[in-house]
């Protein structure tokens, strides 16, 4: 009976983690909601043309960009930076959590990203959800510290991390794997069990205004799997390869362009901010936001939806403008996005529909992050069905192998060293 009670007691105090870092990533995935809704406006998704509400749309960036980056500059530096390296930082030392997880930090940080969303930078949204999962359980640690007490600190800030990323794709089984082949390294069962629980109940309650399950749509193609497997091998070589050189290009200008634009924000933030929108200008909007309306787009009507060369190389060079100067946001989304246009621009010239699209997201994000698994799960989620399985395993596999032609170490590896050598 004991040994029931204590089973309950902590299956309940994993629920409230759940639920409350699904409240706390709700109103993220409204904003990300907002950006959708801009971004299917602009020329680039309707076949109209520019208008003067277009236009002032696309240069957003012009004007928000300094403006972010003079408040990362001084008053708000705490919340620059993706969110990631800082919670990889406070697993790595606990005692560090306090000040890289802080309340304050936080919501700076979660601010900077919503503007910088609603300006539709071209930036995705995994850096902040995963920061403010782990400043959820950081702040109940604090607070309660026998709440889940057999659970160590840096393993319960690891579990609502991925609660965080669950949270803010709806994907409980993505949020498990980040924690797991990311976060912890480790996949033993004293850590998957809570950590279902708490993803479970983070993206039940975070999506409770209702998110399709496969939220880009269904490829309704059903090739046989030998026809995959070699699709499969090339999306995940030519995916993985620009996956991977994203993901150097994106360390690079964190290397460089962080430091100059603390220095001179408001100088800095006029170019980039000006690059940025001259993307926007170039592609009809196609460079702008997450990646997800251009992906949808792609997949829903591929005979007049199509990308182009000038798409990729906006999807690659935008989030690096971005990112790279300290905004907050993720990669997952853009190196997703990679993906999708390397695998259009293949399956336009073979006629394969929108097989290409779903194949290649999983080769250009597990080429820029080196996680397979991970990208299998959210491949299969994201532009569903089981049925492109041996497709989009083999470009993951391929895709993060692929990728350490340009980067030898995973990028948030990379960002998070980076982050420390600064501080």
């Amino acid at each position: 009976m004991r040994r029931l009670r204590s089973g309950v007691v902590l299956i309940l105090q994993l629920a409230l983690v759940g639920v409350l870092v699904g409240l706390a990533c709700w109103p993220l995935n409204l904003v990300d909601h907002w950006q959708d809704l801009l971004l299917n406006r602009l020329p680039a998704f309707t076949g109209v043309g520019w208008t003067p509400l277009h236009i002032a749309q696309a240069c957003a960036p012009l004007v928000v960009t300094p403006l972010l980056l003079a408040l990362q500059a001084r008053a708000w530096r705490r919340g620059a930076g993706s969110g990631i390296p800082q919670t990889m930082l406070s697993l790595e030392d606990p005692d560090r959590s306090p000040e890289l997880l802080a309340a304050d930090a936080t919501v700076q940080r979660l601010t900077l990203w919503s503007i910088a969303s609603l300006a539709l930078f071209p930036l995705g949204r995994e850096g902040p959800v995963v920061q403010v999962g782990a400043a959820v359980a950081q702040s109940l640690r604090r607070r309660w510290p026998r709440l889940l007490g057999a659970i160590t600190t840096r393993n319960l800030l690891a579990i609502s991390a991925g609660a965080g990323l669950a949270g803010g794709f709806n994907t409980p089984l993505m949020g498990v794997v980040f924690m797991a082949e990311e976060l912890l390294g480790s996949f033993g069962p004293q850590l998957i069990w809570p950590g279902l629980v708490v993803c479970a109940l983070a993206a039940e309650i975070s999506n409770l205004d209702g998110q399709h399950q496969f939220t880009l749509g269904i490829v309704t193609l059903n090739p046989m799997e030998d026809n995959q497997i070699l699709l499969g091998a090339v999306l995940g070589l030519c995916g993985g390869i620009l996956g991977g050189l994203f993901a150097r290009l994106l360390f690079e200008s964190t290397r460089r362009i962080t430091p100059l634009v603390r220095q001179r924000p408001w100088r800095g933030g006029l170019v980039l901010g000006a690059l940025i929108s001259a993307l926007a200008l170039i592609t009809g909007g196609a460079s702008g936001g997450d990646g997800e309306a251009l992906m949808a787009w792609m997949l829903a009507d591929p005979s007049n939806h199509q990308a182009s060369l000038i798409n990729l190389g906006a999807r690659i060079i935008g989030p690096c403008l971005a990112l790279g100067a300290g905004v907050p946001g993720g990669l997952i989304d853009p190196a997703f996005a990679i993906g999708a246009v390397t695998g259009d621009l293949l399956t336009q010239a073979l006629d394969l529909g929108t097989l290409g699209v779903a194949i290649g997201m999983a080769g250009g994000l597990a080429g820029a992050t080196q996680l397979p698994v991970m990208s299998l799960v959210f491949a299969l989620h994201m532009a569903g069905d089981q049925q492109l399985m041996a497709g989009v395993l083999t470009a993951s596999v391929i895709g993060a192998y692929a990728g350490k032609v340009w980067i030898h170490k995973p990028i948030y590896h990379a960002l998070s060293d980076l982050l420390q050598e600064r501080h």
